[in-house]
């Protein structure tokens, strides 16, 4: 199987490098793993990639994001509320409606999150085709 193309999205090829000295981080209060465990979940992504468009009642967040349950999508939403990242606002009609829409907190996030997922479609071949080269290897 011929290895798929790496796809770099940055117009330089060097990563920027954090400095951070891993042996003196309180991993139990952890910034980047308090965070990441969040907008990693499975559905969190893929509500804030429809949030960035524009603001969409519940039902429609229901039919936009796939195979989401009805209590994973109230469950995913409250927690991006809770950090910040999403807000809620309810009309006053009959029945009450619920619209949802991206804060400022939200989009800043948006930002960076945007090129990691352009970066997982460009290279998704490669990574499985890795991945099929690692399943056959003899070790």
């Amino acid at each position: 199987m011929a290895a798929s193309a790496v796809v770099n999205l940055r117009d330089s090829i060097d990563p920027p490098l954090r400095d951070v000295d891993l042996s003196n981080l309180d991993f139990s209060n952890c910034p980047v793993r308090d965070l990441i465990s969040q907008i990693g979940g499975k559905w969190s992504v893929l509500i804030l990639e429809t949030l960035a468009k524009r603001p969409y009642r519940f039902g429609e967040l229901r039919r936009l994001v796939p195979d989401i349950s009805q209590r994973m999508l109230t469950q995913t939403l409250r927690e991006l509320q809770r950090d910040g990242y999403i807000g809620r606002e309810v009309f006053p009609t009959k029945p009450p409606s619920v619209e949802y829409r991206m804060t400022d907190l939200g989009y800043s996030l948006y930002q960076p999150l945007a090129q990691l997922l352009n970066w997982a479609e460009a290279n998704h071949e490669a990574v499985r085709a890795a991945r099929v080269r690692f399943d056959q290897s003899p070790d």
